[in-house]
C-alpha cells in the first residue's frame, strides 16, 4: 500500500499518459487503492481551508477519472429468475473498477431494501440511513448520522456533513471535470427539503434549512430579507448559503413590457429568517409558511 504522498504522485504521473497510449501495468492496482481509501475516509475529493472555504483535491479526481479509463465493461446484473430467453430481470453493465459497494452489519450503515446503490469510492459513515431508491456516486462523502431519503442523489465528489437530512427527491450535484472545479458542499445539520436541487459548487453552511423546491446554482440570486442583501456566486467563487439561514422558494418580477403584460416572474430563493438555538428546522419553516 502506497503512502498518500506516493499515491498522489503516482496517480498524477499515470494521468499524464497521452490519450491513445497504453497505461502502465500498475494503473488498475493504484486506482483501486484510491477507491479503497476514499471509502474508508482516509482521503476525500475536497478539502476545507482554515478560513472555511472548500476546494477540490485535483489528484483525487484525476485518480477517479483514471479508474474509468482503465476499466472495461462487465455484466454486473444480479442473479434472478429468467426474464425472456436467457435473460435476467435486471441488467447492469459498467466499468469493472466501479462495482457497487458492499456493506456489512459492522459498517453501521442502514440501507433499506428497495433499489438503492452506492458506487465504489464513496465514503458513507456509520449511522447513515439510506431510504430506497437513492444513489451515492463515486468520490462523495456522506458523514455520520445523515439521512438520504427516497429518490435523493448525492453526485460524484459531493460533500455531505453530519446529521444532514436530504429529503425525498433532493438532488445534490456532482462534478468530476474539470478536476479543479469546486464540489457541492452541504455542511453539518443542514435540512434539504423535498425536490431541492443544489448544483455547481454551491456551499450550504451548517444548520441552514432549504425549504421544499429550492433550486441553487452558481448563478442563482438569493435575496436575504433579514439583512437586506443579495447573495450570488461568480466565475471564481461559488454561491454560499449562510449558516442557519432558512431559505424558501420565492419569485422576482421580470422587467419589460411583455413580462409586465403577462405578469411573469422568475424563481428566486428567499432567506426569510435565521435559526437560533431554540428553533428547530420544522419550526423555522412552519413559522414562515403560516
Amino acid at each position: 500500500m502506497l503512502s498518500l504522498p506516493d499515491l498522489a504522485f503516482r496517480l498524477d504521473t499515470i494521468a499524464a499518459t497521452p490519450a491513445g497510449e497504453p497505461l502502465p501495468a500498475d494503473t488498475e492496482a493504484v486506482t483501486l487503492q484510491l477507491l479503497h481509501r476514499l471509502e474508508k475516509g482516509e482521503v476525500r475529493a475536497a478539502a476545507r481551508a482554515e478560513d472555511g472555504g472548500w476546494t477540490a483535491v485535483p489528484w483525487v479526481k484525476r485518480g477517479i477519472l483514471l479508474a474509468f479509463r482503465v476499466g472495461h465493461l462487465v455484466d454486473m446484473s444480479p442473479p434472478g429468475a429468467p426474464h425472456g430467453e436467457g435473460g435476467r430481470p435486471f441488467h447492469f453493465i459498467d466499468k469493472h473498477t466501479f462495482r457497487p459497494r458492499r456493506f456489512e452489519v459492522a459498517d453501521g450503515v442502514r440501507i433499506v431494501p428497495g433499489g438503492s446503490a452506492i458506487r465504489r469510492g464513496a465514503h458513507v459513515a456509520r449511522g447513515v440511513v439510506c431510504m430506497p431508491p437513492m444513489y451515492i456516486n463515486v468520490g462523495a462523502w456522506v458523514d455520520e448520522g445523515t439521512m438520504v431519503d427516497s429518490h435523493a442523489l448525492v453526485g460524484s465528489c459531493a460533500q455531505i456533513g453530519r446529521r444532514v437530512h436530504l429529503s425525498a427527491a433532493a438532488q445534490i450535484g456532482g462534478v468530476l471535470e474539470p478536476v479543479n472545479a469546486s464540489p457541492v458542499v452541504i455542511e453539518d445539520d443542514v435540512v434539504v427539503g423535498g425536490g431541492c436541487g443544489v448544483y455547481e459548487g454551491t456551499i450550504v453552511r451548517s444548520r441552514a434549512v432549504l425549504g421544499a423546491g429550492v433550486i441553487l446554482t452558481r448563478a442563482t440570486r438569493v435575496y436575504d430579507l433579514v439583512h437586506e442583501r443579495v447573495l450570488s456566486g461568480s466565475a471564481s467563487a461559488p454561491l454560499e448559503i449562510p449558516a442557519a439561514a432558512v431559505v424558501v422558494p420565492g419569485a422576482r418580477a421580470l422587467k419589460g413590457t411583455f413580462a409586465a403584460e403577462h405578469g411573469l416572474s422568475a424563481q428566486t430563493p428567499l432567506i426569510v429568517k435565521y435559526r437560533d438555538d431554540k428553533t428547530d428546522a420544522s419550526t423555522a419553516l412552519e413559522a414562515w409558511l403560516r
